[in-house]
């Protein structure tokens, strides 16, 4: 038998056995979609919500069929709280930053405490959960991931979406600064944006026919999107499959930035 000289290289894994992952709100829509799923690849999931009883839930079902799951009910944007339960659990080898809240209206009828609501939750809370358990990776010497769920909303502009824009775009560069920082301690930082997707947080507004036509004209896959169009791409971000990527932001939407 001949022997060949060529070297081929494997295909990644995409498995997460022996892997722990944070996910913050995790009690509905993308959320308990991403601990499923990463509790399906193998990592055992904590989840954080505000409210017990929707984290609970989703917990006992990921147990159900046969994954590791445990909830935790906190406020992420007490940064306080947050330091003090991260660093009460061993170090995360994986964190899926999706706390978020949109308040869309006309620029010029803003609040401040429509100012606060958002950017408290999309960007202070990213930011101070991002502290507590990358200070946690690094005391671990663990070359983790951070997965930011950001939106495509973080790249365009939108009409009544001021607020939201603003933070997602933050959300968008503290990926980058992050990832820079982070590097050299192997720790990997991405961002996730996805389109339109119907959830709790887009059903109001979705069930608008003006609203949902117009956002299925940008949409050039001619639908909405669905929370397990992310999954993969969410694995993938978490795995070792993407362990060259970091900085990056990964559009799952539909083609509306592609013009």
């Amino acid at each position: 038998m001949n022997e060949s000289s060529i070297n081929l290289p494997r295909a990644p894994a995409f498995n997460l056995g022996g892997r722990r992952a944070l996910v913050t709100g995790a009690g509905r829509g993308i959320g308990a979609g991403a601990a499923a799923a990463l509790a399906d690849a193998g990592a055992a999931v904590t989840l954080l919500a505000r409210t017990a009883s929707e984290i609970d839930e989703v917990a006992a079902v990921i147990r159900d069929r046969g994954g590791e799951a445990h909830a935790i009910a906190v406020d992420v944007s007490d940064a306080a709280a947050i330091r003090a339960l991260v660093n009460d659990l061993p170090p995360f080898d994986i964190l899926v930053n999706n706390a978020g809240t949109n308040r869309p209206k006309p620029m010029v009828d803003v609040t401040p405490a429509d100012y606060s609501a958002v950017m408290d939750l999309n960007v202070r809370a990213t930011y101070f959960v991002s502290q507590a358990v990358c200070a946690r990776m690094a005391q671990g010497a663990i070359r983790g991931s951070v997965i930011h769920v950001s939106s495509q909303m973080g790249h365009v502009g939108a009409a009544n979406r001021t607020l939201y824009c603003m933070s997602k775009f933050a959300v968008e560069g503290l990926t980058k600064a992050m990832a820079v920082e982070l590097a050299p301690l192997g720790i990997r930082v991405n961002s996730l944006c996805p389109t339109f997707i119907e959830t709790p947080m887009t059903a109001g507004f979705l069930a608008d026919d003006a609203f949902r036509t117009q956002v299925l004209s940008k949409i050039k896959l001619g639908r909405l999107a669905r929370v397990d169009d992310l999954l993969g791409g969410l694995i993938y971000l978490a795995s070792d499959a993407s362990g060259m990527v970091t900085g990056s932001s990964l559009l799952i939407d539909g083609g509306w930035t592609a013009d």
